[in-house]
Formats: C-alpha cells, sequence, structure tokens
C-alpha cells in the first residue's frame, strides 16, 4: 500500500482593507452582486465577481428556483457569462461573498462541489491558476492561488475521450 497525501495552503487576511486595489475592487463587485441574489427559499445570498485576463469583471450571483434543482450558484452564473461573453478569455481571479440573516456566518464560505469543479475545467483549460478570493462577513479573507488547492483531484474531460 501506498498513502498520498493533500495539503491545500491560503493566505488569511484580517480586511479587505489589507488587500490590493484590484482584490478590494473585486470584493466590493462581489458583495454588490450579493445584494441581488434571487433566494427567496433559503435566504442564503451569494455573490461573485470574476476578473478575466482582458481586464473585464463579471459578475454572478446565486438563483433559486423553486424546483430546487433548477437554481445556479453565483460562481457558475458569473463564469458561464464570461464564458459565454469572453469565449477563450481566461479567468485571473474570483471573489466570493454569502450573506443570510438565517444563522450567523462565521467565516468565509466556499464554492460547492460542482463550482469548484466548473472553475478546475477553466483553470485547465487556461493553463494557469485562478486565484480565489473567499470573503467573510467578520472582514476575514481567505486568498487561495488555484482551484486545485480546492479540488486536487478534479475529474478532467481528457477522460471522457476515447483514445
Amino acid at each position: 500500500m501506498i498513502q498520498h497525501s493533500f495539503q491545500v495552503s491560503y493566505n488569511e487576511y484580517s480586511s479587505v482593507e489589507e488587500l490590493s486595489d484590484s482584490d478590494k475592487l473585486l470584493a466590493e463587485k462581489a458583495r454588490e452582486a450579493c445584494k441581488s441574489a434571487y433566494a427567496p427559499y433559503s435566504r442564503f445570498h451569494v455573490g461573485a465577481a470574476l476578473k478575466l485576463e482582458n481586464g473585464v469583471v463579471i459578475t454572478g450571483n446565486n438563483q433559486e428556483n423553486s424546483a430546487y434543482p433548477s437554481g445556479l450558484c453565483a460562481e457558475r452564473v458569473a463564469v458561464f457569462a464570461a464564458s459565454s461573453q469572453y469565449p477563450g478569455v481566461a479567468i485571473e481571479s474570483i471573489a466570493i461573498i454569502a450573506s443570510t440573516e438565517v444563522f450567523k456566518l462565521s467565516q468565509p464560505i466556499t464554492p460547492c462541489g460542482s463550482c469548484r469543479q466548473v472553475l478546475a475545467e477553466y483553470e485547465h483549460l487556461a493553463g494557469k491558476p485562478i486565484r480565489t478570493l473567499l470573503i467573510g462577513n467578520n472582514g476575514s479573507v481567505w486568498i487561495i492561488e488555484g482551484v486545485n488547492q480546492l479540488l486536487p483531484m478534479m475529474f478532467e474531460g481528457a477522460q471522457l475521450k476515447k483514445s
């Protein structure tokens, strides 16, 4: 038997104020997007803002539906909008924030498994890491340098191709 392990690393900041101006802007865009999320059922609002290689910022927020599987997370809304509007342009970074009145969020939220897979595929397509900023309501910010830190054993499309 061979045992393997993964190590996840990220940087934690105590405040958005510690970030670069570019990251602060991305965080603010995510916060704005969070405010207009359509989440009447869960009351869990999520906003995402991503910066493309060409400097364009695209936002998204979660969109719920009474038929729950029909909704979509903020991260995928933003990524799919970016890919649709700017095909082939790499994503440099994404900021994600959540808010709710239902319970206390004590730390930044992380993307769900489906969003991690989507982000990982776009990271793989671009051939470079997507910097991920997870912003907490308590002020803390976690920065992960690449989605592979969130999903180290991603499912890759190459596994679907016949040889």
